[in-house]
Formats: C-alpha cells, sequence, structure tokens
C-alpha cells in the first residue's frame, strides 16, 4: 500500500474579543456553540478519513483555540489518530492567547497530544499591546511562555507585530531582547496591515502608523536582530532556531497536501483547492462541510515560484525546465539591486528583497 501524508489544519472561529486589526474569520465565543462544533468538526475530520495516508502536521489555528477546553483539544485528536495515522513524531500545534492559558491548562493540553505552542505575544510594551486592543500584559505574555515551558513544552513559538504607531529601533529591540531571553525556539514577526473592513480601517489610525521606509528599517532590524540570536529567517515572517522551523506552515509554502476543516477553513487536497464558508451556523448544521472549489489545478509555475520565493531557501531554476530561461534573464538586474540572491541553482530573496517580495516575485514570474 502506497502511503500518503498530508497536514490537517482546524479553524477554531471564536474569540473572546476580536483585535481591532484582524481580519480573520471569528464569532463571540458561546459554550454550547464550541461544543457543538467541535462535534462537527469530529465529523468532517472522519468524512476525510483516509488510513493510508500520514497525518504528518496538525494544526489549531483561529480564532483563539484555546478557548477550547484540553479535554476538546484530545476528542479531536483523538478521531483524527482513529481516521489517519497520527506518527510519533507529527507535529501538533495549538494557537493560544496568553489571557486564555496557564500552566495547569497547558500541561493538560501537553497530555492531550499538542506538542508545539504558539503564543499571541505581539509586543513586550503594554501601551503598543493596549493600541492593539490585546487584553494581556507583557507580564502576562511572560507567563504564559514560562508556564508551557514548564508544562514541558519545547517548541513554542511567539508572534510579534512590527510597524506600530511610534514604534522606534530601540523599542523593537526591547521587545525582541525579552522574547529571545525566554525558552523560544520560533518567532512569526509580522508588519501591521491595515485590513478592508476592520476597526483599523481608517483614516486616523492610517495616519499614524510608520511609513514604507520607517517600516523597512524595523523589518530589517527584526531580521538582523533575531539572526544574531540564533533564529535564523526561514520564511519571509518566520523565523526559528534550526531544527523548529513550522513544518505545517512549510506545507503551505512547498505546494504540499493538506486538509482545512472548520468554518472559513482552505484545503489542498487530491489536486484540487477548495474553502469553506465563512459561515459557523451551516459548518455545524451541515453533515460534511460543503466546499468551493477556487482551483482545480493547482501549483503550477506561477503559484509554486510564488510560494517557493516566500522561503528562504527559494525557488529551484530546474523545477519547471520550461521557464529556465525566462527566469535566467532576469536574474542579473535583481542581483545588481540587492534584491536576490542566485548560487546556479536556486534564486532567494534577500531582507531588502522579502520586503518588496511582491514586485520582486512578479517581475521574476510573469
Amino acid at each position: 500500500m502506497t502511503t500518503k501524508d498530508t497536514g490537517i489544519y482546524i479553524h477554531i472561529p471564536f474569540c473572546a474579543k476580536k483585535c481591532a486589526y484582524c481580519d480573520f474569520y471569528s464569532e463571540p465565543y458561546r459554550k454550547n456553540t464550541v461544543e457543538d462544533y467541535v462535534n462537527a468538526v469530529i465529523r468532517n475530520v472522519k468524512a476525510y478519513s483516509d488510513k493510508s495516508c500520514v497525518a504528518d502536521t496538525v494544526y489549531f489555528g483561529g480564532g483563539t483555540p484555546s478557548l477550547l477546553s484540553p479535554e476538546q483539544v484530545g476528542k479531536i485528536l483523538r478521531e483524527i489518530s482513529d481516521s489517519f495515522i497520527l506518527p510519533d513524531n507529527a507535529e501538533i500545534t495549538l494557537e493560544t492567547n496568553p489571557n486564555t492559558v496557564d500552566f495547569r491548562k497547558l500541561s493538560a493540553y501537553r497530555g492531550a497530544g499538542i506538542n508545539r505552542i504558539s503564543i499571541g505575544v505581539q509586543s513586550m510594551i503594554d501601551t503598543e499591546l493596549r493600541f492593539l486592543s490585546r487584553k494581556h500584559t507583557a507580564e502576562r505574555a511572560e507567563k504564559a511562555v514560562t508556564d508551557a515551558y514548564n508544562a514541558g513544552f519545547e517548541n513554542i513559538s511567539c508572534d510579534v507585530m512590527i510597524a506600530l504607531p511610534e514604534q522606534s529601533p530601540e523599542s523593537l529591540t526591547y521587545t525582541l531582547e525579552k522574547i529571545t531571553a525566554l525558552p523560544v525556539r520560533h518567532i512569526s514577526g509580522y508588519i501591521l496591515k491595515i485590513e478592508h473592513g476592520t476597526p483599523f480601517d481608517t483614516e486616523s489610525i492610517k495616519n499614524i502608523i510608520p511609513d514604507d521606509d520607517t517600516t523597512a528599517d524595523l523589518y530589517i532590524k527584526m531580521v538582523d536582530f533575531l539572526k544574531k540570536k540564533g533564529f535564523l529567517q526561514y520564511e519571509v515572517s518566520n523565523f526559528a532556531v534550526s531544527g523548529f522551523e513550522s513544518r505545517h506552515n512549510c506545507r503551505y509554502w512547498k505546494c504540499l497536501d493538506y486538509i482545512g476543516i472548520g468554518a472559513s477553513a482552505h484545503s489542498c487536497h487530491k489536486g484540487k483547492r477548495f474553502r469553506v464558508e465563512r459561515d459557523l451556523q451551516e459548518f455545524i448544521e451541515n453533515p460534511v462541510q460543503k466546499t468551493i472549489i477556487t482551483d482545480d489545478n493547482p501549483c503550477g509555475f506561477e503559484e509554486y515560484a510564488m510560494l517557493r520565493l516566500r522561503l528562504s531557501e527559494g525557488l529551484n531554476v530546474n523545477d519547471f525546465p520550461e521557464h529556465k530561461s525566462g527566469l535566467l534573464k532576469k536574474i542579473p538586474e535583481l542581483v545588481k539591486s540587492g534584491y536576490i540572491n542566485y548560487d546556479g541553482e536556486y534564486i532567494s530573496l534577500t531582507p531588502e528583497g522579502f520586503l518588496v517580495s511582491n514586485s520582486v516575485i512578479e517581475y521574476l514570474v510573469f
């Protein structure tokens, strides 16, 4: 029997309070609704069951997945184990909000099978956290990390946000110093973007966030600082101590198979891309989630190249021989500009290239 592999993404669309910058799908937390949702997730895991397929990674994203109890998370993982081959070395991640976890709860998540924790820290400066409408404090974020470590988690990731109002290289350095002093092995560093339709989508907010040059300086500062601390950039927004790169997220960037379950979840499975509507009740009420095909022939040259160029490893020019000559003609100008590196086989973006990645990739690929 041929063994396949996949990643499984579980979207948990519940938040105690939605952050003003966030455009991910979420709904207010209600205990009874959450239980119905968990049961619907379990039904859908069973619907995709394939005992010849290895679920190499599992990722609980949101929303705020840590609003689920450890028992609810454990029930979902047991169904995944029953429906797929769930190996001992599978990477199983749970996103958490610092205000929703403590040592006891984190220990229970560890006992339920979670082995990687992603903590939404964002900043270690309380005024910046208040601007982002985060309810936790820097002290609470630090405690969440130490509690996770003491609960047995060796693979801990933290989110950091840059390009905040009045953020300086010094204040960013302070946040990064505080986080890298903790037992953290992975950092996701995101530039604040004003998403259409969010509470931040106002002129008053747009007028106080840093301009492009300041944002670029902060980004390069983050890259350089984290490199000195042993966190190597492996993707445009992600940094890790060697061996702690997010295996699940790398599935997205390498055009590998993954199944998304839950309201608003996306999948790339069995040669199709598809998504689920952003509708909580519809997901709960349907025996199997309704999906909408978004691409019936994914991972062609353009998409594959765009995703691979997000990774520091880059794009192998030999992966699509029919496009190699076109790529080679464009490489010298981008190398001269300092936007890419080319070693004769792989094209990879420099930190400066990552800052303008959309333009660089469009020039290279189209």
